[in-house]
């Protein structure tokens, strides 16, 4: 598969990229993988390290079940294949934050086989074409530590926190072939992860990150050699890497030399890939079996329970989004994060409609949060008290602009939408008697443009409407004042 619209000009012609994606998710658990030390995230160095996790002598690793259970359950969410009979392995190589001179992995026998992530092509258009991406495998295994550079002029320190932190590995197939793609699969990934809530997403602290693969070839050339670049920390800069190594990659075939299969660091200041070290094969770590641990063994019993215990997941929830009503659109925003989808579900609840509120969540809302740069989690206003202010608005009580003067007052106060409109005034009025008499008056006071609307200016019917709406404080029904003005102007 691969997506016609991307392709790298090069002096030969057009070249395909060919894209996967190694994702490593932080599983959300208390304790490590095989170790019962903490896993919160910022503590002092070296505070949160168990014997097993520093490897003295004489500790066995002990599987962690809620880590085992995470793991399943991310499988189960995007329809994956759960071997009920995996195994560890381990992983050799020497490296100063490794100190059992090994990494515990899964490579011949992962928890979870294939699946698939289905991501939109078109942002903006998420019910139109859509691209379905391979999973090949998500297996367990454990973080290394950290190494610490800048503590001393001459000295690097080792920090075991993260040592035996238990990680989620998400391979992909190389299904994606340009940057939008691959930011389109890694960000659906990373929701699915959040709703599930086996991982938080959270890339700037390390919980998420992504080792991207890039290739490139001519249209209907087998797959050429791939370049991993290693620990990418943000989808932007993940689109970044595959636009700059696969330009990269180009530019040397084009210019008669070979792209050598290594292991790439990305530098974002320079917005460039540089060489850190040559790819290493399977066999260069010699792995093997684990003989400290059993193989897992899952019954029908724990499965069940995992599948239980998943949420409603993205797709689904724009599917019924969109089934109520919503536009499709605002459906997609709304469910890309699964705070905002959490906050608008209790909106729901509170019985507003679910066209109306899309619509204000979507401007109104987001509006506001992004001003006061706050996050929808800690708006001021409440999935409760917008369904009152989205009700006032239903039944007459307000007018659209009514009601953007009492949710300003509602974001700095935090009053309920009623009790601002009873200490304010602002209800909205529908006495025809009033807005007859307000009408008269703008008439009167623009006896030329009463002329010129009724030898044909209808344009200025405008004119008088937003005349009436200002002499009466913007408190009249814009429908009433609409239906009385074409009786008095005709």
């Amino acid at each position: 598969m691969t997506d016609t619209s991307y392709r790298i000009q090069g002096a030969t012609g057009e070249w395909e990229v060919v894209i996967g994606l190694e994702v490593h998710a932080q599983v959300t658990s208390n304790a490590k993988l095989f170790s019962g030390a903490a896993t919160a995230f910022g503590a002092e160095p070296n505070t949160q390290v168990s014997l097993v996790d520093a490897a003295m002598p004489g500790m066995l690793p002990v599987p962690n079940r809620e880590c085992i259970r995470q793991a399943v359950r991310t499988g189960m969410a995007i329809d994956a294949r759960i071997n009920r009979w995996s195994r560890f392995d381990r992983k050799n190589y020497f490296y100063a934050d490794l100190p059992q001179g090994y990494q515990i992995s899964q490579l011949y026998h992962p928890l979870v086989g294939e699946g698939a992530i289905d991501i939109a092509l078109d942002d903006k258009d998420p019910d139109g074409a859509s691209k379905r991406i391979g999973v090949e495998r998500i297996h367990v295994e454990q973080d290394a530590g950290k190494l610490m550079h800048d503590q001393h002029p001459t000295r690097s320190y080792v920090d075991l926190n993260r040592s035996g932190v238990a990680l989620m590995e998400i391979v992909s197939r190389p299904d994606m072939a340009s940057p939008a793609e691959a930011g389109a699969y890694l960000r659906k990934l990373r929701a699915i992860l959040r709703y599930v809530g086996s991982c938080d997403g959270n890339m700037e602290e390390g919980s998420m990150r992504a080792d991207v693969n890039v290739s490139v070839r001519k249209k209907g050339e087998p797959l050429g050699t791939r370049t991993e670049t290693k620990n990418v920390n943000s989808v932007r800069f993940v689109m970044a890497v595959v636009e700059q190594e696969a330009r990269r990659q180009v530019d040397v075939l084009e210019e008669g030399g070979a792209i050598v299969q290594e292991t790439r660091l990305y530098d974002p200041d320079r917005n460039e890939t540089r060489s850190m070290r040559s790819k290493e094969d399977a066999h260069d770590y010699r792995y093997f079996p684990d003989p400290d641990l059993l193989p897992l063994e899952l019954d029908q019993a724990f499965l069940d329970e995992c599948r239980a215990s998943l949420p409603e997941l993205p797709d689904a929830k724009r599917r019924r989004y969109e089934a109520a009503g919503v536009p499709p659109y605002n459906a997609g925003v709304l469910t890309a994060e699964v705070e905002t989808a959490r906050w608008f579900d209790a909106l729901l609840d509170a019985g507003a409609e679910p066209r109306a509120a899309a619509n204000w969540v979507a401007g109104e809302l987001f509006g506001a949060l992004n001003r006061l740069g706050l996050d929808i989690e800690n708006s001021p206003v409440s999935p409760v008290q917008a369904a009152e202010l989205l009700g006032l608005i239903a039944d007459g009580t307000l007018s659209g602009s009514l009601a953007k003067q009492v949710f300003e007052v509602m974001l700095e106060t935090r009053q309920d939408a009623g009790a601002v409109v009873e200490e304010r005034g602002l209800k909205q009025t529908s006495d025809t008697g009033a807005i007859e008499a307000v009408i008269a008056e703008v008439m009167a006071g623009n006896e030329a443009k009463v002329a010129e609307y009724r030898s044909g200016k209808d344009k200025l019917f405008g004119f008088f409407v937003g005349q009436t709406m200002k002499a009466m404080g913007g408190k009249a029904n814009p429908g009433v004042v609409n239906e009385l003005l074409k009786k008095a102007l005709a």
